[in-house]
C-alpha cells in the first residue's frame, strides 16, 4: 500500500502527465508539452512534502531528488532547473553537452553563451517570450534553441532544442535554389544573346547564323536536360518512402542498357565490357528508377573516363547475397576530399569539365535517391590518375531490405 506522501504525489504526477498529454493534443507543441511535465512534476514533488503524513524531511528529499532525476534523464534533450542563477538540476543529456561539473554553477557560467547569459541574468515574467537561438555551444557547427519555463516554486526550467538538422537542411534548400537559378541562368542568358546578335547585322550572314544557331540550340537543349533531371529529382524524393515492389530482371536490364549506351556512342563504345554472374535473383524495384541509375552511372564512366580505356561493368552477388553491381572506368580520378560530396545536388568536382561534357551537376543526386529508395548502398572508391569505381549493391527479391546507407 502507498503512504499518504506516496498517494498524493502518484496522483499529482498522474494529474500532471495528463496535463501534459493535453498541451500537446490541442497545441500540438511537444516542447511546451515537456516544459509544462517537467515543471508540474517538479511543483508536486515538492508540495507533496506538506500533507498531515509527511515522512521526514531527509526521506523528501531523497525521494524528490531521485524521481525528478529519473524524469529529466528519460528527456533526450538537454533540460536544466535554475534556482536564484544557479543550476539545482540538470539531466543526462545537458551533462553531456555541458559537463557534469554544472551543478550548483552559475547558469550563465554553464551555459557560456553571451545570449544566454543576457536574458537568464535579467529576472522578470518569460511568458510567452521567443526562443533564443545559440550558435556554437556544444561545437563550432552546432545551433541550439533556448526556452525557458517557470515551475510553480519559482524555479526556471531550461530547455535546449538542437536545431543543426534543422538548419543545415534549410541552408541545403537555400543552396539548392540559388544553384538551380544559376544553371538555369547561363544558358538563357546566351540564348538571349545570341537572338540579340542575330536580330543585327550578324544574323545576314548564313554561315554566322548557323553558327549561332547551333550554340543556341546546345543551350537550350542544356536547359531542358536540367529540368528533366530536377523534375526527375523531384519525383523520386515523393516516392522515397514507398518501397518498389515490382520484380526486376537486373542482369537483363544491365544487358540492354549497355547495348543501348554502345550504339549511341560508337567510338567509346567499344570500350564498354560488361560481366554479367549466371542465375542472379530479380531485384524488387522499379524498372524506369534502375534504368535510369544505369544510364547515369554508366554514362559517367564513359564520359569521364579516358578515351580507348575499358570500362568495366560487373554484376554478381556477394558473400551476403546481396547483388552487387561495380562500375569501374580508368580516367583521372576523383581527390579523396570530393567524394563524401558527390552526390549532393550540383556538386562538380572538376564544375568546367563536367559543363563541357553536358553534366547537369544532379546525376549522382538522382542515383543516390534511387538506391536510397530500394534500400541498397552506395560506394564510390577513386584514385587519382587510376581511374573510379562506382559500386551499388540492392537487396535481392524476397529478402527483407534494411535502411539505405551512403558512403563517400
Amino acid at each position: 500500500m502507498l503512504s499518504g506522501f506516496g498517494l498524493r504525489t502518484f496522483w499529482a504526477i498522474v494529474v500532471v502527465v495528463v496535463a501534459a498529454v493535453a498541451v500537446f493534443v490541442i497545441t500540438r507543441d511537444v516542447q511546451g508539452a515537456i516544459v509544462a511535465l517537467v515543471g508540474g512534476i517538479a511543483a508536486a514533488l515538492v508540495a507533496a512534502g506538506t500533507g498531515d503524513e509527511a515522512p521526514a524531511p531527509t526521506d523528501t528529499t531523497t525521494a524528490t531528488s531521485s524521481v525528478l532525476d529519473d524524469v529529466l534523464d528519460a528527456i533526450v534533450a538537454p533540460v536544466l532547473l535554475v534556482q536564484d542563477g544557479r543550476v539545482t538540476l540538470a539531466n543526462r543529456a545537458a551533462r553531456t553537452l555541458l559537463g557534469a561539473h554544472i551543478l550548483g554553477e552559475d547558469a550563465r557560467v554553464a551555459i557560456r553563451h553571451p545570449a544566454a547569459a543576457e536574458r537568464l541574468g535579467t529576472p522578470g515574467p518569460i511568458d510567452g517570450e521567443r526562443p533564443i537561438e545559440l550558435v556554437g555551444l556544444g561545437t563550432r557547427d552546432q545551433r541550439w534553441e533556448m526556452r525557458l519555463g517557470e515551475a510553480s516554486d519559482g524555479q526556471r526550467i531550461v530547455h535546449l532544442i538542437d536545431q543543426t538538422g534543422n538548419y543545415a537542411a534549410e541552408r541545403m534548400r537555400i543552396d539548392f535554389v540559388a544553384n538551380a537559378s544559376h544553371e538555369l541562368r547561363t544558358p538563357l542568358a546566351s540564348i538571349l544573346g545570341f537572338i540579340e546578335t542575330l536580330r543585327e547585322e550578324a544574323g545576314e550572314d548564313a554561315e554566322v547564323r548557323a553558327r549561332f544557331l547551333k550554340v543556341m540550340d546546345d543551350e537550350a537543349r542544356r536547359m531542358l536536360r536540367l529540368v528533366e533531371d530536377l523534375i526527375s529529382l523531384s519525383r523520386i524524393e515523393a516516392e522515397k518512402f514507398r518501397l518498389p515492389d515490382s520484380a526486376v530482371d537486373l542482369a537483363q536490364l544491365v544487358e540492354d542498357t549497355c547495348e543501348e549506351l554502345a550504339e549511341a556512342a560508337v567510338v567509346r563504345g567499344r570500350d564498354l565490357a560488361a560481366t554479367i554472374a549466371d542465375d542472379l535473383a530479380p531485384v524488387s524495384g522499379d524498372r524506369v528508377q534502375l534504368s535510369q541509375m544505369l544510364h547515369n552511372l554508366i554514362g559517367n564512366a564513359m564520359k569521364y573516363g579516358r578515351a580507348g580505356t575499358p570500362v568495366t561493368v560487373e554484376l554478381k552477388r556477394d558473400e551476403a547475397g546481396m547483388i552487387r553491381l561495380s562500375i569501374r572506368d580508368e580516367g583521372d580520378g576523383i581527390a579523396a576530399v570530393h567524394i563524401p560530396r558527390l552526390t549532393e545536388r550540383f556538386y562538380r568536382a572538376d564544375a568546367g569539365r563536367s559543363r563541357s561534357l553536358g553534366g547537369t551537376g544532379l546525376g549522382l543526386a538522382i542515383v543516390k535517391h534511387i538506391v536510397e529508395r530500394h534500400r541498397g548502398r552506395l560506394d564510390i572508391a577513386s584514385q587519382v590518375g587510376v581511374g573510379t569505381t562506382v559500386s551499388v549493391i540492392l537487396p535481392p527479391s524476397g529478402l527483407a531490405p534494411k535502411a539505405g546507407v551512403i558512403k563517400g
